[in-house]
């Protein structure tokens, strides 16, 4: 008997071996260290972020309209400062830029605990969305430098997961604290320790993170400086574009446009909703970091292409919910479509990543990586504006529509062919943004003395 356990435990204990190395990402202990930081810092993002408007609003009596305007204006003043920041990222180190970032933003979220009239809170948005702005770009830069070429895959990836597992569990945490406190008190305890996140990633990267610095850039003189350079590579420009479309028909269109959708021509309701957008989330969190084994055996142009595919599919499939009059099975149906959209993203992020740095001249990085984040920002802004005229007019029309524009890309996608820098085609070059093994000793060294 116990030699017939024994037996059955082995092929268990090999499965969960498996499950487990598809989560190694053989990242450097700095890398890791920063992730953790960001993971804290997420899990500070996710205590306000569902309860903003509620927090203006009724504990504060601010009318809806002003407090949406408040949280525009962080959005707003971030999007303004990223390409600034990545200007900056381009003439100076990424570590301080991202603990001066973190800090603007613990100063400005923390304020928010304190603000009584609308002024106040427009300083505090204007603040905290300027830190938000910077730290977001430097802290993509500072994780290019510490990496490898081959290791920006799941470095993306890591990220990623900590991200939405940060926002997540702050979410969760702060809907209980709310339920039970829903008063002035239980939010300004919100916001006072998301700002204490802030300063709890600045002090991981100031203590934990070494200083590296961008290689120096022997052709900078010939392919020129500033953002007018980086207007002159056509590619990045379309891949640009192309990635507005994917965050418009992707993750903005079921992030936003899918809720009320659902409740208005489908039998599911807020219960079940909010069971799809968790499918999501936590299907991202699982699959992200396994994903990038998957993807890089694939050549980018296929991996694109690919995921406007399943961006297509999950954006019909979402009509195939109003078929039917069961609850149980529309949910099925809509599951389906978060599980979809999910591997999508998946492929999304770290493949659109890798392919930027590799675009990227090492002297024009920071703002390169700025206008890849402002892509992110502009899609998320236009898709729910898209989705919700559609919705006025004709709402089937969002989710085919959306399929179609999703579709075209990916066929620009496999036009464009080897215009698309891939390591299946090439041989690998060492990482010209990547610091030197020396750079990293000499960081570490000054980090030391300091």
């Amino acid at each position: 008997m116990h030699g017939k356990a024994a037996t059955r435990r082995k092929p268990v204990s090999k499965t969960l071996a498996r499950v487990f190395g598809s989560w190694r990402t053989g990242l450097s202990g700095p890398v890791i260290v920063l992730q953790a930081g960001t993971a804290v810092n997420y899990f500070g993002t996710g205590l306000v972020l569902p309860f903003e408007i509620i927090y203006l609003h009724q504990a504060r009596g601010f009318p809806t309209a002003t407090a949406g305007l408040v949280l525009a204006a962080v959005m707003g003043t971030a999007a303004v400062v990223t390409p600034l920041s990545g200007a900056l990222l381009d003439r100076f180190r990424a570590k301080p830029i991202l603990i001066t970032g973190n800090l603007a933003s613990a100063l400005g979220y923390a304020g928010f605990a304190f603000v009584g009239r609308p002024w106040q809170a427009f300083i505090c948005a204007a603040v905290g969305g300027a830190g938000f702005g910077v730290a977001s770009t430097a802290n993509q830069v500072l994780s290019l430098t510490l990496v490898s070429a081959e290791q920006r895959a799941s470095s993306i990836a890591l990220r990623r997961v900590v991200g939405n597992f940060g926002l997540g569990s702050g979410a969760t945490v702060a809907g209980f604290i709310v339920a039970s406190a829903h008063d002035l008190r239980a939010f300004q305890a919100l916001y006072l320790f998301d700002g204490v996140t802030f300063a709890v990633f600045a002090l991981v990267v100031l203590v934990g993170i070494p200083n590296p610095r961008l290689a120096n850039a022997a052709s900078a003189s010939d392919r020129g400086t500033g953002f007018r350079a980086v207007g002159h590579d056509r590619l990045f420009l379309i891949l640009i574009a192309a990635n507005i479309v994917l965050v418009m028909t992707g993750g903005a269109l079921f992030s936003n446009i899918l809720a009320p959708f659902a409740k208005a021509h489908t039998p599911v309701g807020p219960g079940e909703i909010g069971v799809v957008i968790f499918i999501n989330t936590f299907f991202i969190v699982v699959a992200q970091i396994p994903a990038t084994r998957v993807v890089k055996r694939m050549r980018r142009t296929h991996a694109l292409a690919a995921t406007s595919a399943l961006f297509a599919l999950g954006l019909l499939a979402v009509l195939l919910a109003t078929l039917t009059s069961s609850t149980l099975t529309a949910t099925a149906v809509l599951a389906g479509v978060a599980i979809v959209i999910a591997i999508g993203e998946c492929a999304q992020f770290i493949v659109f990543g890798p392919i930027v740095a590799d675009l990227a001249p090492p002297h024009l990085l920071g703002r390169y990586m700025s206008l890849y984040g402002l892509s992110f920002t502009a899609g998320v802004a236009l898709g729910p504006a898209a989705g919700g005229a559609l919705l006025a007019t004709s709402p089937d029309a969002a989710w085919w529509g959306g399929a179609l524009a999703v579709a075209l890309t990916g066929v620009g996608f496999l036009r464009l062919g080897d215009r698309i820098p891939d390591p299946l085609l090439q041989p690998q070059c060492p990482a010209p943004q990547a610091a030197s093994a020396a750079d990293m000793d000499s960081a570490r060294h000054s980090q030391m003395n300091s």
